[in-house]
């Protein structure tokens, strides 16, 4: 009887297969390549939005409009989505004040503008449209963010209305910060830097067609180029994020809460912008990598990252009005940090914000116009209305008015605008 060989062990792992690494290998550059197209997608959706609103003039004329502190935050939310640009936003607030605008009124400029930040990686989330189950958590991932912000609204605002906590704290802390050296690294936007030439050169051949189509094709191109590659990355990071790969993402992101609020920092101060990093976490939900729970923290710390970056960039801007740049900043970040710690650490405020996108997540996977209904009526509509009234009625705030024609104000945003023109 011939003896029965027993092999347990042979079977051979997928990992150390023949030809794996090389698979491997091609699949991490597939990897790399649509994140790439993604960037430059996220890039090209955002030139378009500023080319389209008039960049820092346009959010500039609807600031003249914010009269009262509700209005300043639904039309900062409605310039930053239509500019695309916290950056550019925050350059324009800053010059208000120099200009003489009271900081009370441009605090929740600044509030609004955080909240409209938001529409960019909440547009990657459609690109799972077709896709049930990964169009849920690519969405709630994406409104997790946008509700993190607006439940911030919520329960600051009013509370900076009555004692005015933020414009104190950060006017005394910018007077320990004002005189001292620039502190801005906007010159190591390697992003940015990798992905601008080929999003300008699409931009640039949109600008050949005829005056007022040009930026809906620019927009059509970067929404086209984020489908894609959010479809196509979807499949390859389930593929991908396996073993060690996993492991070793779940230890950087999904470990806990506060390691997630590290990370989302981290990552946003290296890459200058927000928005990219939040749009690059939503693929790696909707392919189930990381859960909701493990995104909302990661969304935060981008928060506070593109508030640091903004901040450094404001120790660039001297004069007069170093003061009030520094001031706006200061109020950005810590209205940021103390939102942060409020979401971390009181449990039933950690709940408003993922409940609430998961919510919106399931409704929107049952029925796409939901998804579409929500970002238009937050973004667009009700801040929309707004500045429409405001418009009809004339009802123009003539401190900002007098502030934007001023020569300081002028000077101020130009600087401010060119010291933060990597962020974001």
């Amino acid at each position: 009887m011939p003896d029965q060989i027993s092999t347990p062990h042979t079977s051979v792992n997928a990992e150390n297969a023949p030809g794996s690494a090389g698979q491997s290998i091609a699949l991490w550059l597939g990897v790399v390549a649509l994140v790439y197209l993604l960037l430059i997608g996220v890039s090209v959706v955002g030139a378009g939005f500023k080319w389209a609103s008039g960049g820092a003039d346009g959010a500039a004329a609807i600031f003249a409009f914010a009269s009262n502190p509700i209005a300043g935050v639904i039309l900062g939310t409605l310039a930053t989505a239509l500019v695309q640009s916290s950056s550019t936003v925050t350059s324009v607030i800053v010059g208000l004040v120099a200009g003489g605008v009271p900081v009370s009124l441009a605090v929740p400029m600044i509030m609004g503008a955080n909240m409209g930040t938001t529409i960019t990686n909440t547009i990657v989330s459609l690109g799972n449209l077709r896709d049930s189950a990964a169009f849920r958590k690519s969405f709630q991932a994406a409104t997790v963010h946008d509700f993190f912000n607006l439940f911030s609204i919520v329960i600051f605002l009013p509370i900076e209305m009555l004692f005015h906590p933020l414009e104190k704290m950060a006017g005394v802390a910018a007077g320990w910060f004002a005189g001292g050296q620039s502190a801005s690294i906007s010159d190591v936007n390697f992003i940015g830097a990798l992905t601008k030439p080929f999003a300008n050169f699409v931009v640039d051949l949109a600008r050949e067609l005829p005056e007022g189509i040009g930026a809906g094709v620019a927009i059509g191109i970067g929404v086209l180029m984020i489908m894609l590659s959010v479809v196509y990355l979807g499949k390859l990071l389930r593929r991908a994020m396996t073993g060690k790969a996993r492991g070793v993402m779940e230890k950087a992101i999904g470990q806990r809460p506060e390691t997630g609020v590290m990370s989302g920092t981290l990552v946003t101060v290296l890459v200058q912008s927000s928005s990219t990093t939040t749009s690059l976490i939503v693929p790696l939900a909707g392919a189930g990598v990381l859960t909701l729970k493990q995104v909302f923290p990661f969304t935060m710390g981008a928060n506070i990252g593109t508030c640091i970056t903004a901040l450094l960039a404001a120790t660039a801007v001297t004069g007069v009005y170093e003061v009030f740049a520094l001031q706006i900043a200061l109020v950005h970040l810590l209205y940021n940090l103390l939102g942060v710690l409020a979401f971390l650490y009181i449990p039933w405020v950690a709940e408003l914000p993922i409940r609430a996108a998961t919510l919106l997540g399931q409704k929107s996977s049952e029925h796409r116009s939901w998804a579409f209904g929500y970002i238009f009526a937050v973004f667009f509509i009700l801040p929309g209305s707004v500045f429409g009234t405001q418009l009809l009625t004339g009802s123009e705030d003539t401190e900002i008015i007098d502030a934007l024609e001023s020569d300081v104000s002028q000077e101020c945003q130009a600087e401010m605008e060119a010291c933060t023109v990597n962020i974001e």
